[in-house]
């Protein structure tokens, strides 16, 4: 059986007055791959945001393998964790994002080195066979040596996949990561995310591709206006959506 891997309750965050998460719970299982699904502005990536760290929230709790992520608590009181704490907690999750990120004086495999060597304290050697090996799973093994300026768009975002992964993540985050390319370059980056899937990797993805996450997630969840509106099994969901708002926002995706 597998077991519970991150656990979300009552998570709330507000920017300034406007409050974007009201109140979201979620349980994930190890090695499930759940989509969330929603409107711009309903909270998908801000939620993403708040389990990796890279937004504070004003309330609920976020574990990651029954480790209380980003604050203490004690009664109805919490405190900041330090930030060697969050840098350590941030390791456990590896994230993709809309745009690649890449640093364009380093070749795609010293992209995916420097995480290993700066923070893992790698020795380069060692740090080069794993970019070399995951720069293979995702199709570039002929291009480690080359700039970012010299690949395609999905062939960078490939390498920011390569170089997330190769941090042995306990959880991979995935933010949207099709919204920047041309429409001929998002099924090679796709493709990748579904042989990651089919690899057992544990996943948490926000995506517009309706039918990629038809046919790859576990799980999908659907947001509106903070909240979570439903959730469950695709083939269900997007055959037979439960609430109009569901299938309102069906009717207007990529998803037919």
């Amino acid at each position: 059986m597998s077991k519970v891997l991150l656990e979300i309750q009552g998570l709330r965050k507000q920017y300034g007055i406007v409050e974007v998460l009201k109140g979201v719970d979620c349980t994930m299982q190890e090695g499930e791959v759940i989509s969330i699904i929603g409107s711009s502005g309903s909270g998908k990536t801000t939620m993403l945001r708040c389990i990796n760290m890279l937004e504070e929230f004003q309330g609920g709790h976020i574990r990651l393998e029954g480790e209380e992520i980003g604050y203490e608590h004690s009664g109805s009181s919490r405190r900041r964790k330090s930030e060697k704490d969050i840098a350590r907690q941030r390791a456990l999750t590896g994230m993709a994002f809309q745009q690649f990120n890449l640093f364009p004086h380093m070749t795609a495999a010293q992209n995916v080195m420097l995480g290993l060597v700066k923070v893992k304290k790698m020795a380069r050697d060692a740090a080069r066979t794993v970019a070399e090996k995951w720069l293979d799973r995702v199709g570039l093994a002929s291009r480690a040596d080359h700039y970012p300026g010299q690949l395609s768009g999905g062939q960078q975002q490939r390498v920011a996949i390569a170089r997330a992964i190769a941090m042995s993540p306990r959880l991979m985050l995935f933010d949207e990561v099709t919204s920047a390319l041309d429409p001929e370059l998002v099924g090679e980056v796709l493709q990748v995310i579904k042989g990651l899937a089919a690899d057992g990797m544990s996943m948490l993805l926000v995506t517009h591709e309706m039918r990629f996450a038809y046919e790859v997630s576990s799980r999908v969840i659907f947001m509106n206006q903070g909240v979570i509106c439903e959730e469950g099994d695709p083939k269900e969901m997007f055959v037979a959506p439960k609430t109009e708002r569901l299938a309102e926002f069906l009717k207007t995706s990529s998803f037919n």
